[in-house]
């Protein structure tokens, strides 16, 4: 991931190499093909085409003339669809590396950058002093090892008094295989004979810290801390997962497009497909494995997402029962509330 942040390109077993359009450091660039996410191609017209019709696959584009990469990057970027309104035509071609295709989306995602790639590479200007930079060498099943929530452990803990309760513990997690680090915050005193409290926070930098109106983060995570230390004055206790996944796993600054796309008109679900992106895309497994290092059995479970649920069962959580977390919407994040609810699932009034 870090390799894709610093523009350098991939060379996947079994693919062409691929450049990353957002980050490449060479701006004379130029590829034949672009492989994009599925839901970027229903974006600029292609589904029509059998090869970018199938759901969720990646798809690989060619143009009449080699992609640029300033004008890649105006294709690979649905904000400025406004800006740049005129793209294509396009025609999506037969990709015989769908595996490699489907990672190479994957570790754009979590580096968090755009979902997209100039495809075999080369310099537009041979006789120029810029070249390519060496491709770093990855195998799909790289991606495999570095997804197990297996390599988790707990790095360190400490007492934590927080203004919701001063009797806490941090516990901060780390994995060999990833440089995020997630922490759990226990509220009162833990007892195996009595199911905690849970709450799953995704890393949220806008609403926890910036006090954001457009999403009910930063509400949520006061609200179950205060529903925690409530219980921990009743002997009972829980948990709160704080989970180094922004936007749900699409990184920060993707997350920003999709505000961006949201001034547009677009609904929170639609805007991340847009960008080429899932709309949920967090890792539960992991969630599962910081509750396993704490020994903790069953949770009451704080949210309002039936997927949720759903997904922590299928870790292997045993969830005894799922509390409601519904917050008051205001008139920045109301429309988002509806679209969770309607689109999502999410079991709201």
């Amino acid at each position: 991931m870090d390799g894709l942040r610093h523009g350098w390109p991939i060379a996947l077993a079994g693919a062409p190499v691929l450049l990353p359009v957002e980050t490449a450091i060479s701006p004379a660039a130029q590829a034949p093909h672009m492989l994009l996410g599925a839901s970027r191609a229903v974006t600029l017209k292609l589904t029509n085409q059998r090869d970018a019709a199938p759901p969720h696959a990646p798809v690989l584009i060619r143009g009449a003339d080699d992609f640029a990469l300033a004008a890649a990057r105006d294709i690979a970027d649905p904000s400025r669809d406004l800006v740049s309104p005129l793209k294509g035509p396009f025609r999506a071609e037969t990709l015989e590396w769908d595996e490699a295709a489907a990672a190479a989306l994957d570790l754009a995602r979590l580096a968090g950058i755009l979902p997209a790639f100039l495809v075999a590479p080369h310099m537009g200007d041979p006789a120029g002093a810029d070249q390519l930079a060496e491709p770093v060498t990855l195998d799909p099943a790289d991606l495999d090892c570095w997804k197990d929530s297996g390599a988790l452990t707990i790095a360190t803990r400490a007492t934590l008094p927080v203004a919701a309760c001063e009797d806490a513990q941090i516990v901060a997690f780390r994995s060999t295989n990833d440089l995020r680090e997630h922490v759990a915050l226990i509220i009162g005193e833990q007892n195996a004979d009595r199911p905690p409290l849970v709450r799953l926070h995704s890393e949220c930098l806008t609403g926890d810290i910036l006090g954001s109106l457009k999403c009910d983060c930063g509400p949520q995570l006061d609200a179950a801390l205060a529903a925690m230390a409530k219980e921990a004055e009743q002997g009972g206790w829980g948990v709160l997962l704080y989970l180094r996944q922004e936007g749900r796993g699409i990184g920060l600054i993707n997350k920003l497009r999709a505000y961006r796309l949201q001034d547009q008109g677009y609904d929170t679900v639609d805007a991340n497909r847009r960008l080429g992106l899932p709309d949920e895309a967090r890792d539960f497994p992991v969630a599962a494995r910081m509750l396993e290092l704490l020994h903790v059995g069953a949770i009451r479970l704080m949210t309002n997402n039936p997927a949720k649920v759903a997904a922590l069962s299928s870790a292997g959580v045993n969830i005894s029962q799922r509390v409601p977390h519904q917050l008051p919407a205001n008139p920045h994040n109301a429309r988002y509330l509806d679209t969770k609810r309607d689109r999502a699932g999410h079991l709201l009034d």
